[in-house]
């Protein structure tokens, strides 16, 4: 599939294009980005794609691509992903997904009236811990579940002059949409779709205009219930995942490797790829944490399959909509 990559930051560089040049079946044809200097590094590290300087020019030669890979900003996510399906292309989109559930409905109407794939970009759903708690939920190795607690936590005091932590809620800079999309993905992953949602959102950092500190709370239909964190200013971090079962209960800490060693420029998916020496247990037992893989979410893409339902991503939406309101009514929303 050749494969125009929409945009070249930190998202671009380090989750997207070292996977597209290296997935079998999908072909790095195009980088857009108007940045001189990330055009550079482009030209250096990707030599057989072309540098293209505007989005435009991909509408114009749509027939020369069939994927494009949207990770702009956040505000520009549903414009693009509808551009591209309009265009006749297959997508995948960056989380957020979109900026409403309702525009991502729109948008997976139009990719399913198109026949053409429509992916969310939900990777940390191959993060190596996170793996390993679905398959020990899958597997009954904790019996039944009724408490899942998830946190990303960071220690950031200092704002940074970034659309990130931009007060413009068109941005959606929010560590709601940031963070917190990966942890209710997560949960909606295991859970399914909950039935209520509480949560706290907040803005702690002196000088901060986008929220910088979450609390959500998930209530599924199974009874299990999602404890979710997403912080700039946590000095003392919690577990990575602690998840209670009526057999058993798994606790992991750190984060997975992926994302480090993606920033500094490895080759992803060679020996030892993923594989985390950060501490887990089961039942207070020691546990090896199953390796990370991001990988195989472009591996299903080159097949023609979205590893991440498009509902997921709906329902995800939902759930931060949802989430805002109770922090804004200090209610309960029920879905």
């Amino acid at each position: 599939m050749r494969t125009a990559l929409i945009g070249y930051g930190l998202g671009g560089a380090a989750f997207h294009a070292p996977f597209l040049a290296a997935a079998e079946g999908l072909r790095l044809s195009a980088v857009v980005t108007g940045n001189p200097e990330r055009q550079a590094e482009v030209r250096s590290r990707y030599p057989d794609a072309e540098v293209i300087a505007s989005v435009d020019e991909v509408w114009r030669r749509a027939d020369e691509f069939d994927l494009v890979v949207v990770t702009t900003p956040n505000r520009f996510h549903a414009e693009h992903a509808r551009a591209a399906l309009e265009h006749g292309l297959n997508a995948v989109v960056d989380k957020p997904f979109a900026g409403s559930a309702a525009q991502a409905r729109a948008l997976a109407e139009l990719a399913a009236g198109r026949g053409l794939l429509l992916a969310p970009f939900h990777n940390r759903r191959w993060d190596g811990d996170f793996r390993t708690v679905r398959r020990l939920v899958a597997e009954g190795a904790l019996g039944r579940v009724h408490r899942f607690e998830s946190r990303f936590e960071r220690w950031r005091p200092e704002v940074k002059d970034s659309w990130k932590e931009s007060g413009d809620p068109a941005d959606l800079g929010s560590i709601v949409f940031d963070l917190g999309t990966h942890l209710v993905d997560q949960a909606i992953a295991l859970f399914g779709r909950p039935r209520s949602v509480y949560a706290e959102v907040r803005v702690l950092r002196s000088g901060a205009r986008a929220d910088d500190d979450a609390f959500l709370a998930l209530t599924h239909e199974g009874g299990a219930v999602s404890h979710l964190w997403a912080s700039a200013l946590a000095n003392d971090l919690g577990p990575r995942f602690r998840v209670l079962g009526d057999r058993a209960a798994f606790v992991s800490h750190g984060m997975d490797p992926q994302e480090d060693a993606l920033k500094a420029g490895a080759t992803p998916g060679g020996p030892g790829w993923g594989e985390a020496a950060s501490p887990a247990s089961l039942g207070g037992t020691p546990v090896p944490l199953d390796p990370g893989a991001y990988q195989d979410f472009y591996a299903a893409v080159a097949q023609g399959r979205s590893p991440v339902p498009v509902a997921d991503a709906v329902t995800g939406l939902e759930v931060l909509e949802a989430a805002f309101e109770s922090a804004r009514t200090a209610r309960t929303i029920s879905l």
